[in-house]
C-alpha cells in the first residue's frame, strides 16, 4: 500500500464517518435526545461536539482497521494450516461477540424489569448488516473473504464501540451516534481494500 492510496483511504474514511455521524446524531436530536458525548452532557455546544465526535469515531474505525490487518499477518504467521485454524477461529470469535454483547449488557441490567430479548436487537443488526458486507465482498472478490470480512465487521465493531456499550441506560443514544458511524467506515475500508492493494 503506497502513501497515496493510504492517504485516500484516510481522507474518504474521515468524510465518510463524519457525515453518517451527523445525520445520526440530527436523527437523535429530531427525536428530542439530550446530545451526551463520552458520558458528559454538553449542552448549547452539541453540534460541535457531534461534529468533532463523529471525527473521532471514523479515526477509531481506522486504528480498529490497521489493528486487525496486523492480526491477521500474526495470526497467519503463527499456524500451519494457516487459512483453515484462522477461518475456524474468526467463526467462533464472531458467536462470542455477539452472545458477549447480547448476555452481558444485559446481566449488568440484572433485577431491572427490561427483557432479554430487547439486548438481542443491537447485536442481531450488528450480525445483519456484517453478514450483508460479507457477501458483497464475496461477490467482489472470491470466497475466502467471507469469513475475515464477517470477524472484521462484527467482531471487531463490537471492540470498537466498548466506550459506548460501557455508558449507563440514559447512554443508549450515544450506542447508536458511535454505532452507525463505525458500521459505515468499517464497510467502507473493507470493501476498499481488495481495490487498493490490486497492482
Amino acid at each position: 500500500m503506497t502513501l497515496k492510496k493510504w492517504g485516500y483511504l484516510f481522507w474518504t474514511t474521515l468524510v465518510i464517518g463524519t457525515v453518517v455521524g451527523m445525520i445520526a446524531g440530527a436523527i437523535m436530536k429530531a427525536m428530542d435526545t439530550e446530545f451526551v458525548f463520552l458520558g458528559v452532557s454538553v449542552g448549547a455546544y452539541e453540534w460541535i461536539f457531534m461534529l468533532f465526535g463523529a471525527s473521532m469515531i471514523s479515526v477509531l474505525s481506522q486504528m480498529g482497521f490497521f489493528a486487525y490487518l496486523t492480526l491477521r499477518f500474526i495470526a497467519l504467521s503463527l499456524f500451519r494450516r494457516k487459512m483453515v485454524y484462522w477461518t475456524i477461529l474468526q467463526v467462533l470469535f464472531v458467536g462470542i461477540a455477539v452472545i458477549d454483547l447480547a448476555y452481558f449488557r444485559y446481566s449488568s441490567y440484572e433485577g431491572t424489569d427490561r427483557s432479554f430479548l430487547g439486548f438481542t436487537v443491537l447485536p442481531a443488526i450488528i450480525l445483519l448488516i456484517s453478514l450483508a458486507v460479507s457477501y458483497w465482498k464475496l461477490q467482489q472478490t472470491n470466497r475466502s473473504a467471507f469469513v475475515p470480512t464477517l470477524f472484521f465487521m462484527s467482531v471487531v465493531t463490537i471492540i470498537e464501540a466498548v466506550p459506548a456499550f460501557n455508558l449507563d441506560e440514559t447512554g443508549y443514544a450515544y450506542v447508536i451516534f458511535m454505532i452507525v458511524p463505525l458500521l459505515a467506515c468499517n464497510a467502507w475500508q473493507i470493501m476498499q481494500l481488495h481495490k487498493i492493494l490490486q497492482k
